[in-house]
């Protein structure tokens, strides 16, 4: 099967410092893939790189094949390659619902007009209310964002995402910040994502990355040091070192 998405000797270096060395990794559409590591791994500058933020010292990124290493973060987007952020980007005051249309005239290239005129948009409003049904969002749509969960939050930066039509999706971090008790919100929406997407999840949650990934890559230092299933993971030597820790050795 070829891939929708590969990066290839992907490298970076800051001085001497070699943040990202010589990484190569493919993906399938719909394929599930986990990339975890410890702090200080090269897991933020790896999307940076993917997404056109940063210029790498030497690799490519490709998407269906398409050489992207020149093309611009925003070009990437148009293109099918979306990410979400760590940290929530959203505004308080707005509701869900704004936010998606927002988006949705983003995407169209209508983002500079008045949001109010587009409220009576049939396509856009079915648009915007199918995606946030998609991420269990519909009973919040018309509240603003300051005053809904920040489980629920997450949602919306990957609904936002979703918009954006993306044919590979970069979830940096879905749960970060979030409560145990919500992570399961995180987890039920992930699943109803749609099985042609392939999704790229950056996570320190042990147990979601278990549960979502079918294969799990680990950084460490930089560098690829276990491509594999996510049962094989803890059993690796490297990666109970460099990672894992006392959750490997639990057995988990």
């Amino acid at each position: 099967m070829s891939a929708v998405f590969s990066v290839e000797r992907l490298s970076k270096s800051f001085g001497g410092l070699k943040v990202n060395h010589d990484i190569s990794l493919s993906m399938a559409a719909g394929e599930r893939l986990a990339l975890i590591g410890p702090n200080g791994a090269g897991k933020t500058t790896f999307v940076n790189l993917v997404t056109g933020r940063i210029r790498p010292s030497q690799g490519a990124v490709r998407l269906g094949g398409e050489d992207m290493t020149a093309v611009s973060a925003v070009g990437r987007v148009r293109r099918g390659l979306v990410r979400t952020f760590q940290v929530t980007r959203l505004f308080s005051e707005m509701t869900p619902e704004e936010h998606m249309l927002l988006a949705l005239l983003q995407r169209a290239g209508r983002a500079t007009r008045i949001l109010a005129r587009f409220r009576g948009d049939a396509a856009l409003s079915d648009e915007a209310a199918d995606i946030l049904a998609t991420l269990g969002l519909t009973e919040v749509a018309r509240r603003p964002v300051a005053e809904i969960a920040y489980g629920q939050q997450r949602l919306l930066e990957i609904a936002i995402a979703m918009a954006q039509r993306p044919k590979v999706l970069l979830l940096d971090e879905p749960a970060a910040g979030v409560p145990s008790s919500d992570t399961p919100l995180i987890e039920r929406a992930l699943e109803r994502l749609p099985p042609e997407l392939a999704v790229l999840m950056i996570e320190h949650d042990m147990d979601l990355v278990f549960r979502f990934a079918k294969r799990v890559i680990v950084l460490a230092a930089g560098e690829v040091i276990f491509q594999g299933l996510p049962g094989e993971v803890a059993q690796d030597e490297k990666v109970r070192e460099a990672y894992l820790g006392s959750y490997a050795h639990a057995g988990r």
